[in-house]
């Protein structure tokens, strides 16, 4: 029985996506739940599984195309064998391809596929730079062009038994290597989002300092008890920085408020947006209701989410919504920066690296842990008098730790 394996149903929110990777080519086998096809959205990438066991009879939606919500991607065979499927196709599908022949050759999409048949070339010789080493089309059309530029192999001599070695190639001393490859979906909605937040934000950044050596000494004191008794969850310093922007977003609410049209919408909750990078970019997926989480549950969603972010399991869901945006920049070694709004957010805060640095205590020079922060709003909504009792408020809490269980 033939099955329509279709794209997910896309949220309001997102108009379309992409063939990003076929796992299963045509006349493979696959079983109940396994990974056949990855659609990529402007937010996250969706896996799409088999619906039951069976081959792959026909993909109707190649790698680099635009398909809609609940668009037929291929079909399936239930029950059917590769073999079956093999013995039942036509000539022309039952002809080997280049590709084909060499089993333990790099995987490939259906239009990389094709590329090597027309070429008749040989996919082990071509490097892929795809997931798990797999050869893109846009693999195969650079090595076409290196190959096509290399000089002509100069005429074998006549009556030679074996011939001779190919000269290896070397570059020429000089030549400047170029590679074009197409922005993933992801990646240019990133890039539009970051040029809309400057663009349309009166977008402003202040800063301010904070001593990390009582929260680090009081981290040190009970890490071990904390990881004991919480599952194995480590003690870090985001926990912290989360509770106390939600209990400063408590005091100052216009931080925690959107703007919408000539509307200005005041949230009465704190759904705290931390941001996490990948390989394809900077996600933000969203801490929902963080205010009422414990410093624990706070530091187990950002480790899952993490975890789910890297290995491409987020959900539309989980990216959606957002007050306020909580970024670590100090985790890559990042001393200060400005960190860009997240729309229609007006209010992030930017944590940077713990440095030693000579500070004046009570008339005397003292090292101590410092980190700079970091609060980019907007200007629109937030005065500049709100912004930095705002992050005043965010140093008080951090600096006297107690006072963020006491909300003092």
């Amino acid at each position: 029985m033939a099955i329509e394996i279709k794209a997910p149903a896309f949220p309001e929110s997102v108009a379309d996506g992409e063939v990003a990777t076929w796992h299963k080519q045509e006349g493979e086998q696959v079983a109940r739940d396994e990974l056949i096809v990855e659609i990529e959205t402007d937010k996250v990438v969706m896996e799409v599984v088999a619906p039951e066991d069976g081959v792959i009879s026909k993909i109707l939606a190649q790698e680099g195309e635009t398909v809609q919500s609940e668009q037929v991607l291929a079909v399936l065979e239930q029950g059917a064998s590769a073999a079956a499927s093999g013995a039942a196709a036509t000539p022309a599908q039952a002809a080997p391809a280049a590709v084909d022949d060499d089993a333990e050759g790099p995987a490939m999409g259906p239009a990389a596929r094709q590329l090597v048949e027309e070429h008749q070339l040989n996919p082990a010789e071509i490097p892929g730079s795809g997931k798990n080493g797999r050869v893109t089309k846009e693999d195969i059309l650079a090595y076409l062009k290196t190959r096509d530029s290399a000089p002509a192999a100069k005429p074998a001599a006549p009556a030679a038994a074996v011939p001779a070695p190919a000269a290896p190639q070397v570059q020429a001393s000089g030549e400047r290597i170029e590679k074009r490859v197409p922005m993933t979906r992801m990646r240019a909605k990133i890039a539009e989002r970051l040029l809309e937040a400057t663009q349309s934000t009166a977008m402003l950044t202040t800063f301010n300092e904070v001593n990390m050596a009582p929260l680090m000494e009081l981290r040190n004191k009970y890490k071990d008890q904390f990881a004991q008794v919480h599952n194995g969850t480590r003690l870090g310093f985001m926990g912290f920085f989360v509770k106390a922007a939600c209990e400063a977003l408590k005091r100052f609410p216009a931080v925690n408020a959107s703007i919408d049209g000539n509307d200005i919408v005041y949230h009465g909750y704190q759904d705290i947006g931390v941001a996490v990078s990948t390989t394809d970019g900077l996600v933000v997926p969203v801490l929902r209701d963080a205010d009422f989480m414990s410093v624990a549950d706070v530091e187990a969603s950002i480790r899952d989410l993490g975890e789910r972010a890297r290995d491409k399991k987020l959900t539309i869901e989980d990216m959606t919504g957002g007050t306020f945006t909580v970024s670590n920049g100090g985790v890559f070694g990042s001393l200060l920066s400005t960190p860009i709004l997240n729309p229609p957010q007006t209010g992030i805060l930017g944590m940077h690296k713990i440095q030693e640095r000579p500070m004046a205590v009570n008339g005397e020079v003292v090292i101590l842990p410092m980190m700079y922060l970091a609060l980019s709003y907007d200007h629109r909504l937030i005065d500049g008098k709100t912004a930095v009792q705002f992050l005043v408020a965010i140093k008080d809490l951090i600096e006297d730790p107690a006072r963020i269980l006491l909300q003092l």
